[in-house]
């Protein structure tokens, strides 16, 4: 009765659900254990519930296990941590006898989203995001401001990741990095290091630094304590068993070990923090370290991450911290499968999403909202800091404010706060990264075009465009010289300045440019497209048209050699090395000119038949 009880009130809070597409469902899924739990708003996750992995003979039956209990509830989107490289569909876990394929897991659960992601990837990205209550610092130091960030932690591996922030928020690394070569520091670790030796010819940090690290390192001591004729009575012992005896019997061997345990796992942070330049703090993650609580802060964890020879003072000052909140991959799985599904919420604009959101953020986070609401174009221009000052909380806090509406951090939100109110959108260039989905690349691109565009428009040179319209209304004739990419925006003029009845002709050659200018005279019109404006052809045919009396519209960068030669040039000042890259944004911002070129003809008419203009055939104008 009482667990149908239970079942009910969660039902009744998926009820109030803050996503209008419903719950999801999040997993973290190791070798030993498996969580998962329903997210129904931002950092709310209900029903969770862990789950062993001997128990089943796959993920799918894991799954179907899990959510029988919800049967009732259609789901839609998922996304799952899991302890494994993560690489294109196909999964094989490492430390299980596991593999499927992300696609057919979600037509098996009827799925409209599924991500995959690496365990620690998931911790890395809920990093940022943490308030002091979720963490426990270990020694002393303290983290710089927008610093990169190290994570890792034992369980039935050896995770290991890392947080990079950027101007579009965070990255994380994939890293694999438990599985560098184990360095001994001591004749004892040496002797775990040989006892190893004689099962695997290469020893990584994850043989060692994880839970079945943890039942090596307690044969080999016991046989070490042996050999010295310092007999101990070891019996077979799991790492809980260890930890336990350790922590609450006082045994020995068992402290011995979770000593060794601890000073290994010191040097693997020391490691990381150093490759890293890790200022930002070091994380310790996993199912391991945790259960020993307060005891680690006395462990020789500290003692052996700062002991770095030249370096122990530049360690000194970098942080180290044991995550304590439950389930802490759920908030940076949530977040990864958020981003993946931003602006899908239901509500028509972001202001609308923070006022429906509002009541289910922290009292801190709300009065971030409360800022954005009352005054969203000073939150538009003003910096984190002054932000979290006018709002009177951290700056942590803004960002996890950010998090909360599924962005990675408050140069993407304000990016699509600017586009739902009225008025610009902020100038920026987003990064297109490896790791994006198909709908964050899409969104990247589209975003950094239609800033380019409005910064175009604002720095439009409207006598040049005047001058330029002028000059191809009265044009006896119009030639277009441009090669490659340029090509487009010339036969585009071609076809749209044709249909004006305005004789047009569009040359590709290089060689034919001269020849071409060469036949040209008084009152004709060159229009020549060239991204970088220094072509040695298409220069010397502007010369020969020039000196036949013709004149030449450039449509190039304003400080080129060709904007220099022209009659009028109609710049594009849009910074894209095209000599290394294809050419995107600038040949959209060409071919904008071309069509305001075009739109300004229409209305001239001058070229209609019997005097008729041809309004018609430009869509911007009214009929």
């Amino acid at each position: 009765m009482g667990g149908q009880l239970r079942v009910d009130q969660d039902r009744d809070k998926f009820a109030r659900a803050a996503f209008a597409d419903g719950p999801r469902l999040l997993a973290d899924i190791g070798a030993t254990h498996a969580r998962f739990a329903l997210q129904t708003a931002p950092g709310q996750f209900r029903a969770v519930s862990v789950l062993r992995c001997d128990d089943f003979p796959g993920i799918v039956p894991l799954l179907r296990h899990y959510l029988r209990d919800h049967a009732d509830l259609k789901l839609h989107h998922a996304a799952f941590a899991v302890a494994n490289p993560i690489s294109g569909d196909f999964v094989r876990m490492t430390n299980r006898a596991w593999e499927f394929s992300t696609d057919a897991v979600r037509r098996e659960l009827g799925l409209q989203t599924l991500l995959i992601v690496n365990d620690f990837t998931a911790l890395a990205m809920a990093i940022p995001g943490f308030a002091q209550e979720d963490l426990m610092q270990v020694g002393q130091g303290k983290p710089a401001s927008n610093a990169v960030i190290g994570v890792l932690g034992p369980g039935t591996g050896l995770g290991v990741s890392g947080v990079i922030p950027t101007a579009d928020g965070f990255v994380t690394l994939g890293s694999e990095g438990g599985h560098v070569n184990f360095a001994p520091a001591d004749e004892r670790e040496f002797a775990i290091l040989q006892y190893a030796w004689r099962e695997w010819r290469h020893v990584s940090n994850e043989r060692l630094i994880s839970g079945p690290g943890m039942e090596i390192i307690y044969r080999a001591l016991a046989q070490r304590s042996d050999a010295r004729r310092n007999r101990v009575d070891a019996p077979a012992r799991d790492p809980a068993a260890i930890v336990a005896g350790a922590l609450e019997a006082d045994d020995p061997l068992c402290l011995e070990v979770l000593e060794c345990f601890c000073g290994m796992l010191g040097g693997a942070a020391a490691n990381l923090a150093v490759t890293l330049g890790a200022f930002g703090g070091i994380f310790i993650g996993g199912g391991i370290v945790p259960r020993m609580g307060e005891w680690f802060l006395r462990s020789p964890f500290r003692a052996r991450f700062e002991a770095k020879g030249r370096f122990s003072t530049y360690l000194a000052d970098i942080p180290t911290y044991v995550i304590t909140t439950p389930n802490p991959a759920f908030h940076g799985v949530a977040t990864i499968l958020a981003e993946h599904l931003r602006g899908r919420s239901g509500a028509n604009t972001l202001m609308e999403r923070i006022q429906q959101l509002r009541h289910e953020l922290s009292p801190a986070e709300q009065r971030v909202a409360t800022l954005v609401i009352e005054q969203p174009r000073m939150v538009l221009n003003e910096p984190i800091a002054e932000i979290a000052r006018l709002a009177d909380v951290s700056q942590p806090t803004v960002i996890r404010f950010c998090r909360s509406l599924g962005f990675q951090g408050l140069a993407e939100f304000k990016l699509k706060f600017a586009s739902s109110l009225t008025g610009s959108i902020p100038v920026r260039h987003s990064q297109v990264r490896t790791s994006d989905s198909t709908h964050d690349l899409s969104a990247k691109v589209i975003d950094n075009t239609v800033s380019a565009i409005l910064r175009f428009r604002d720095q439009l040179d409207v006598r040049s465009l005047d001058r330029a319209i002028e000059l191809v209304s009265k044009a006896r004739r119009v030639e277009f010289y441009a090669v490659g990419n340029a090509r487009a925006v010339a036969l585009d003029g071609q076809h749209k300045f044709f249909r004006f009845r305005i004789p047009t002709a569009s040359y590709g050659d290089a060689h034919l440019f001269k020849l071409a200018a060469e036949l040209l005279g008084p009152g004709d019109v060159v229009i020549a497209v060239s991204n970088s404006g220094n072509v040695p052809e298409l220069l010397e045919a502007v010369d020969a048209a020039r000196a036949a009396g013709a004149d030449v519209i450039a449509i190039s960068n304003s400080q080129s050699p060709l904007a220099r030669k022209a009659s009028v040039c109609l710049a594009v000042d849009h910074a894209e090395d095209s000599s290394s890259f294809l050419s995107m944004i600038s040949r959209i911002l060409q071919l904008l000119l071309i069509d305001i070129v075009a739109v300004g003809i229409s209305v001239d008419g001058q070229h209609g038949q019997g005097g008729e203009p041809h309004r018609l055939l430009i869509s911007h104008l009214d009929s």
